[in-house]
């Protein structure tokens, strides 16, 4: 028995449980998917890795060839599938489908993809599956195609000048994107140049760049251009330059120096504030920074600190100006000693020096000072209602220009109440008028007023002064009762008492505490009556025994306690009134008390007279009007007993409010022609039936204003009419618009035949009717 029908008897079963258990067939090629388990595959269908160069040029290229021996040649249909074949990127690979040649395509690129995995299928001419799906898988090779890539092409760094050598100043790095696992990616850096001197140094494996040398001084070169080179290949292959910038950071090893020792300059008088000079320095450190910054001193020639030194936060220099004003004539000349220094003390590596010192020298120019006032402003008193000419104070100035000759005159520059007058050569100031208090013109109790002192030199100069006059209180005034009236209850005790209270115009001290007595003139009045003080401005009124109810008048005297004390009598009114139980007057005769109360019992008498003759002819002129509103009632019932057809005009319409619109018009009076040209005179409805419309109306007035002669004649014509009862033919009432839902007022008398008309339900419609019953109903 051969070997080949050997293994196909071995492999019969195996086959046919494949075919048992579901053979592709017809199936598509992803179903070997589902039938992939641990099973054993043939060593003669495993592919091992295949490896390819990326960037291979001869394409296609043959990378390997597939058989399966399960048929004869020609009898198996080959196929791969995955990334590079039916996945992206596409059309990378291809096989032929008989010969199982797998090629290459295009070329390939490590540093896209490395790898790439694929599936080998084996089917017969049928699509049946010969072989289990294997691996496939092919390995794209490195070549050192990628330089090396700076990661920015700049690099900054900054270290101090001085430093020691070996101080890492910053470090450079570079990629490359080929096989880090190859010497394509194994980079090495270099300095290619960074001047003269050999300053740094850079680690050639990690890029650290770091001092070589002592001697970095910022002031001899600030800044350092590095340039630096990383090459792949371990330092042979490809290469790449990138540029490292070292900045040295300053540190303070330069004092400040003056630019010459001496330094002269001018300033003028009386002129605090102002900037005399400048003082030059110079400092190598960085200039803006706390290295570079100066700080100046005044060490000696100014014990007075007439002057202060500032720095120019621009240039450095030192700014001289004054603090305290010069007088020319106390000193005209200044030597002043300066010294400068950093703000920042020298760093230890710095050369030591001595300090810094300048001279300047300062002179004093003589100018026109205006006049001073030394007590400014100047405070003085005047008693209230002080006489017209009564001397206030002198107030004057003083010239400190000594060495010049000068004249001071003066005047009034504010003055409100126009009350002073001023002396112009010896500035005595004297009331011109009386001064009043109170006034819209004084400031809490003081007058002010500005004096102007001026000199007689070219130009002119002056002062003002300030002229605070305080108006002394004067005791003028006596204290005054407030209130001047009062209630009590007449019976000692609760009740008994009332408060009482002063007011006084003078201000303090001239005013409270005050002083309440009974007055001495009538004694008998502190049998009845006491007084006890409450606080300083009020007392209590008390009731000593059981006064009958009714007005009392009590003479008071009041004292206040300014110097000398003024008092004076004044009449308190009370009105007595019954006590309750509680002590409070009762009802009804507290409010009649109260609305007595500060008037004299004449007075209070008027009042009541009056008030009970005005109700006495209000009785009586109300009986009248009842009376004759009762017999005209009268008459006008029995005149119409027999004709009782509307004497009342219709009442039953009383309009329909807004949305009436019937209702009588006030045009019609105002424009009688245009009403009467367009309607038919009116026919009387009370009027007999052979009474006939009058041929021919009566002449229309020719203007508005002779709308009351005509109402006046048709008036007069109605009660010259014979034939009718007296009647208001100008006033016609009988329509007063339609669709009122209001009921008809002659209800009220449409059903009586006699006069005998009760009126009292009248009484029942409420407190507005009340009065009509009373008035028809007797």
């Amino acid at each position: 028995m051969t070997p080949q029908l050997l293994l196909a008897c071995l492999l019969a079963p195996l086959c046919a449980r494949v075919r048992g258990e579901g053979r592709w067939g017809g199936a598509s090629p992803q179903a070997w998917r589902q039938h992939e388990g641990p099973r054993r595959v043939k060593r003669a269908w495993v592919i091992p890795p295949i490896s390819v160069s990326e960037n291979h040029k001869r394409i296609p290229h043959l990378l390997v060839q597939i058989k399966s021996d399960k048929q004869q040649p020609g009898g198996v249909i080959y196929s791969i599938k995955g990334p590079g074949v039916d996945e992206e990127p596409l059309g990378i690979f291809s096989i032929d489908k008989f010969s199982g040649k797998v090629f290459l395509n295009a070329m390939l690129d490590r540093e896209e993809n490395d790898r790439f995995q694929l599936k080998a299928f084996a089917l017969d001419l049928g699509g049946v599956t010969l072989e289990d799906p294997t691996d496939l898988e092919i390995i794209v090779v490195d070549q050192n195609d990628n330089r090396p890539l700076f990661r920015q092409d700049v690099f900054t760094g900054h270290v101090v000048e001085g430093a020691e050598p070996g101080t890492c100043v910053m470090t450079v790095d570079a990629t490359d994107a080929d096989d880090p696992d190859t010497e394509n990616a194994a980079v090495r850096y270099s300095i290619l140049e960074q001047g003269s001197a050999a300053m740094f140094s850079i680690n050639a494996t990690t890029g650290e760049i770091c001092t070589a040398q002592p001697g970095l001084d910022r002031e001899t070169v600030g800044v350092y251009n590095l340039t630096v080179q990383a090459a792949d290949m371990s330092g042979d292959g490809l290469t790449t330059t990138a540029t490292a910038v070292i900045y040295l950071e300053d540190i303070n090893d330069n004092p400040p120096e003056f630019t010459k020792e001496e330094f002269s300059m001018e300033v003028e008088e009386e002129a605090p504030g102002v900037d005399v000079g400048k003082v030059f320095v110079h400092d190598k450190d960085l200039a803006g920074s706390p290295n570079w910054l100066a700080k100046f001193t005044i060490l000696e020639g100014d014990p007075e600190g007439a002057f202060a030194i500032r720095t120019d936060p621009h240039t450095n220099d030192g700014v001289l100006s004054v603090a305290k004003p010069l007088d020319h004539e106390v000193r005209d000349r200044f030597e002043l000693t300066v010294s400068v220094r950093n703000e920042r003390p020298l760093a230890p590596a710095a050369a030591a020096s001595p300090r810094a010192l300048a001279t300047v020298r300062v002179r004093v120019r003589d100018v026109n000072e205006p006049p001073v006032f030394r007590e400014n402003p100047r405070r003085v008193s005047v008693l209230e209602g002080a006489p017209p000419g009564t001397p206030v104070t002198t107030f004057t100035a003083s010239d400190p220009d000594s060495r010049q000759l000068q004249t001071l005159t003066y005047a009034l520059l504010y003055d409100p109440a126009d009350w002073l007058q001023l002396d112009p050569h010896s500035g005595t100031v004297r009331t011109k008028r009386e001064l009043l208090h109170p006034s819209a013109f004084l400031q809490g109790g003081r007058y002010i007023a500005l004096v102007l002192a001026r000199d007689d030199a070219e130009p002119p100069l002056s002062a003002t002064g300030t002229l605070s006059i305080e108006i002394l209180e004067v005791n003028d005034h006596a204290p005054v009762l407030q209130p001047n009236a009062g209630v009590v209850c007449g019976r000692p005790g609760r009740g008994g008492n009332l408060l009482l209270g002063a007011t006084d115009s003078d201000r303090p001290p001239h005013g409270a505490p005050f002083h309440f007595q009974l007055s001495p003139q009538d004694p008998q009045l502190a049998r009845n009556w006491s007084i006890t003080r409450f606080n300083v401005t009020h007392a209590v009124l008390a009731v000593l025994v059981e006064l009958p109810a009714g007005p009392y008048s009590l003479p008071l005297l009041l004292r206040d306690s300014g110097t000398p004390p003024q008092e004076q009598q004044q009449l308190l009114n009370i009105s007595v009134c019954y006590c309750g139980r509680d002590g409070t007057c009762e009802d009804g005769v507290l409010a009649a008390a109260t609305a007595g109360a500060g008037i004299t019992l004449g007075a209070l008498m008027i009042i009541l007279g009056s008030t009970i003759l005005l109700l006495v002819l209000v009785v009586l002129w109300a009986a009248w009007a009842r009376g004759r509103r009762r017999a005209l009632r009268k008459g006008l019932l029995q005149s119409s007993r027999d004709d009782m057809r509307d004497n009342i005009l219709n009442y039953d319409e009383q309009g329909g409010g807004e949305e009436d619109q019937d209702a009588y018009d006030i045009n019609q009076l105002r424009h009688p022609e245009l009403f009467l040209s367009r309607v038919k005179p009116p026919v009387r409805r009370d009027a007999p039936l052979s009474s006939a419309t009058p041929l021919a109306p009566r002449k229309l007035p020719s203007s508005p204003s002779d709308i009351k002669d005509f109402i006046s004649e048709g008036l007069e014509v109605a009660d010259s009419d014979p034939s009718v009862p007296p009647y208001d033919t100008a006033l016609i009432y009988d329509y007063e618009g339609s669709g009122s839902v209001a009921s008809a007022l002659s209800s009220i008398i449409s059903s009586l035949t006699d006069e005998d008309q009760d009126y009292d339900y009248l009484s029942e419609w409420g407190p507005r009717f009340r009065r009509l019953a009373d008035l028809y109903g007797q």
